[in-house]
This record gives structure tokens, C-alpha cells and sequence, in this order.
């Protein structure tokens, strides 16, 4: 997985900091998507939204039918607004956000054991079941690797243990993450 350069990765949050913005406020989306480069591939992201430190919304597409700067537009605007857990976001939260874009690696099949806490994310999919966790929560709640698999079954809506079942398959990827709460704009915190 080629990592963004500083640039792009300024662009892509300024990206979705601008349909965010606009979306908030009640405007169209951004009418000019940037489709060059980096942002024509089609590539698994997520956007956190963060206000004064505390979550207000995640929400991302693993496997994309549109090109990156597409889902990194989709992606923030249904963070905002969209997050089933969360309020949408108000007019006087835009000041105090934080947004974070997590770029997935190409998901491929992982044994349990393979797993790797702090650089592997996690997909479990049983039937129409699915449930993803990305890098950085099991670290941020310092899982061992069993507990991020039970937790990620939990997010699937299954059994904690459904990890084990034959018909659950697992996948693993990895993550380019980046922010605009560090000074260069730069916090990777998983990569392959």
C-alpha cells in the first residue's frame, strides 16, 4: 500500500473538512471532487470525527465502488450526519472537530493467530453478518487479540465466540492513518 505524501494527505482532510462544512450548513456537496492521483483509486477508507476529544462519528467503506476522493466526500458527510450512534453534527461543532482518515490496505484472509494487535484491523463476516474494527481500537482499549476478535464479533451482531465457527470468515488489513489534530497533519499508527 503506497503511503500519501504530506500533501495529499492535507488535501484529503481538507476534503472532507469541506463536505463536512458544507453539508452542515445546509449546502450541496463539494461540486469539484478531486479525481487525480492518489484520489482516483479505489481503496478502503474511514472517517473519524472527533468534537473537544470525544467521538462523534465513524463511518467508512471497505470495499469501495467509487474512487477515493468519492468516499472520502461520502464517508465524512455520513460521519457527520449519518452515525446511528451520535447526534448529527451542529453549526458550532464544526470550530471544535478533529477529523482522522484511515486508509485500508487491501483485505485479505488472516488466521486468528496471525492477527497482530496494534497493526492489523479486523473484518468478520458470518452470512449477511459483518462487523470491522480498525487498528486502533484495540489498542485504544488494550484488547489482546482474543477480545478484539470477541468484539468485533459483537459488532457483527453474532455470538462472541463466532470467530471460531467454520462458516465465520476472517479478514485482516492494515492502515495509513492520518489527522489534522497533530501539527503536520501526520499520525500514522498502523501500517503494513
Amino acid at each position: 500500500m503506497p503511503y500519501l505524501s504530506e500533501s495529499d494527505q492535507r488535501a484529503a482532510l481538507e476534503l472532507a473538512r469541506q463536505a463536512i462544512r458544507e453539508a452542515v450548513l445546509g449546502r450541496k456537496l463539494p461540486e469539484v471532487i478531486p479525481q487525480e492521483g492518489i484520489f482516483s483509486e479505489r481503496r478502503g477508507v474511514f472517517v473519524t470525527l472527533s468534537v473537544s476529544g470525544r467521538l462523534q462519528g465513524c463511518i467508512g467503506v471497505t470495499e469501495p465502488s467509487e474512487s477515493l476522493g468519492e468516499a472520502i466526500v461520502r464517508c465524512a458527510v455520513s460521519a457527520a450526519l449519518e452515525d446511528p450512534r451520535f447526534t448529527p453534527l451542529q453549526e458550532p461543532q464544526l470550530e471544535e472537530m478533529s477529523i482522522e482518515i484511515s486508509l485500508l490496505s487491501a483485505l485479505e484472509p488472516i488466521l486468528p493467530e496471525a492477527i497482530e494487535i496494534g497493526r492489523h484491523g479486523i473484518l468478520i463476516v458470518n452470512s449477511s453478518q459483518r462487523g470491522l474494527l480498525l487498528p486502533k481500537v484495540a489498542i485504544e482499549h488494550q484488547l489482546t487479540r482474543e477480545q478484539f476478535l470477541e468484539e468485533t464479533c459483537r459488532k457483527a451482531g453474532l455470538r462472541r465466540d463466532a470467530w471460531k465457527q467454520a462458516e465465520t470468515r476472517l479478514f485482516g488489513f492494515t492502515c495509513e492513518v492520518f489527522s489534522d489534530s497533530t501539527p503536520s497533519g501526520k499520525n500514522i499508527i498502523a501500517s503494513p
